[in-house]
């Protein structure tokens, strides 16, 4: 079923008709801070220019610092996270906040907007989160750009458990109206089962550096096998040493390919 965004332009660049997307996050210093090997975030965009990506999740400074760059390769597109949570490490007593709007998204010339959706927290910080994607989600459908919701246990170990919990979050951003949803590799199995139950795209994330480079690559050409319509894969790629990133990289986007198959 062809969702309200399928012929329109934003999403329809953030995902292309013959492949899955394959973006690179390098948004994580609005969480974080100083992460290792993004120290500079501009030069890894620029790095993964010359790879065969197509796209990135950004920070408002690293748009506005990469305007140049972006605008010489305008097959590229830009997902604009718009949301933070302080401290990651401790979701009973954090707290999230917007750090831009969808107004400055459309200024910015970003393709999307990514929002968390963290549920191991407080019930009165759900009811925020809950509040804050409702109106993103209405401020959004004025100018048709599309949201992307991620459900997430922060700091949780990923236990059977933990996934099944994530299985269910992400029905909580569905029913609030996400367009695409994010969400942690929770297996094939899962995966299928989730993007036929919501028939929205959903897309992969890649998580922390973990295991070798192949089992990363088996994860990500089963997910898109199972019908995810993109992957984002950050650390798991970056953070690795230079010439395995690259085979790393080039291995995602044949998969991207041989493994796709649209569903929206």
């Amino acid at each position: 079923m062809a969702s309200r965004l399928s012929t329109s332009y934003r999403m329809n660049r953030v995902f292309r008709p013959d492949r899955a997307a394959l973006v690179v996050p390098i948004d994580h210093g609005l969480v974080w801070g100083r992460v290792p090997a993004l120290e500079a975030p501009a030069q890894v965009m620029k790095r993964f220019l010359k790879e065969d990506v197509t796209g990135f999740m950004v920070s408002t400074g690293i748009v506005k610092a990469t305007e140049v760059e972006m605008a010489q390769n305008p097959a590229m597109a830009r997902i604009l996270a718009i949301d933070a949570f302080w401290p990651t490490s401790a979701p009973d007593t954090g707290t999230g906040t917007l750090v831009a709007s969808v107004e400055d998204a459309v200024r910015l010339g970003v393709d999307c907007v990514k929002m968390l959706l963290p549920w191991n927290v407080t019930d009165a910080e759900k009811i925020l989160y809950c509040n804050r994607i409702g109106t993103v989600v209405s401020a959004a459908a004025r100018w048709d750009i599309p949201v992307m919701v991620e459900p997430v246990f922060l700091a949780a170990p990923r236990t059977p458990e933990i996934i099944t919990a994530e299985m269910e979050v992400a029905r909580v951003a569905y029913d609030l109206g996400a367009d695409i949803i994010k969400i942690t590799f929770p297996g094939p199995d899962a995966t299928a089962k989730l993007c036929a139950e919501l028939d929205i795209p959903i897309v992969v994330a890649g998580g922390p550096l973990s295991g070798d480079a192949k089992s990363t690559l088996k994860d990500i050409t089963d997910s898109i096998a199972a019908g995810a319509q993109g992957v984002v894969v950050g650390r798991k790629v970056w953070q690795r040493p230079v010439e395995e990133t690259q085979w790393l990289i080039a291995e995602i986007a044949k998969a991207t390919r041989t493994q796709f198959k649209r569903r929206w």
